[in-house]
Formats: structure tokens, C-alpha cells, sequence
């Protein structure tokens, strides 16, 4: 029989945990602005988006990249028009499902080696 690794585990590879570290960094640090926590780890098929926040009545769709370095482009780099278009897709359904009448943005959260948030508000469009 075929072992199952039970959702509720923590990663085991180090970089795994990084990344999780960073989302909890970045979400603590739009909480203190201000922003409220709507969702985190929003599946589909298309894609996934980190964390979508409230920003007054604007819902804010929250990718957040960790780096070691940014020896080959850095955070913010890495996030290519094909990921863009994933997380769009995925923000597309989010709202026509939850909220089809609200007003959208795309932030980006970066953080590096330092373990500094840097926070991108509009860091791409819906289309």
C-alpha cells in the first residue's frame, strides 16, 4: 500500500520551511498595516495564491517570494508573466465565486536573506 503524507505535517525540507516562514513574515507585517487576513494557500487547479487580504473593500491578492540571495534576480524577479497569469486566474475564480463585486489588487511580498518584508503594492494588473 502506497504511504500517504498527512496534510497536517510540517514540510521536512529546509527550503519548504523557509518559504513558510517567509508567508508568516509577510502576513504579520500586512496585518500590522493594517491589512486583514481573508485566506492563506487558496488552491486551484491554475495556481495558488500565498495570502488574500482586506485592504479596506479592496482584496488584495498577496504572492510572497523568499530568497536566499538574490544572486540570480532575487524575489521579485522570479515572479514571470507565467506566474502572474496563475495567480490571476486563480484570483479570477476566487472572485467570482466570493466576491464578485469587490475591487482586486495584486501585491507582491518579497523577502531575502535579510528576512525583511518588502511589500509591492499593485505589483501587476488583473488583465
Amino acid at each position: 500500500m502506497a504511504s500517504r503524507k498527512r496534510l497536517d505535517s510540517k514540510p521536512s525540507a529546509p527550503h519548504l520551511q523557509s518559504g513558510i516562514n517567509a508567508e508568516q513574515l509577510a502576513c504579520e507585517h500586512l496585518q500590522a498595516s493594517g491589512l486583514q487576513l481573508l485566506c492563506r494557500n487558496y488552491r486551484l487547479k491554475t495556481g495558488e495564491i500565498d495570502l488574500i487580504m482586506l485592504d479596506g473593500h479592496t482584496i488584495v491578492f498577496v504572492e510572497v517570494r523568499y530568497r536566499k540571495s538574490n544572486r540570480y534576480g532575487g524575489a521579485l524577479h522570479s515572479i514571470d508573466p507565467r506566474k502572474q497569469a496563475r495567480i490571476i486566474r486563480t484570483a479570477q475564480h476566487y472572485l467570482q465565486y466570493r466576491a464578485p463585486d469587490a475591487q482586486a489588487r495584486f501585491d507582491v511580498v518579497a523577502v531575502e536573506g535579510d528576512n525583511h518584508p518588502h511589500w509591492i503594492r499593485n505589483a501587476f494588473e488583473l488583465g
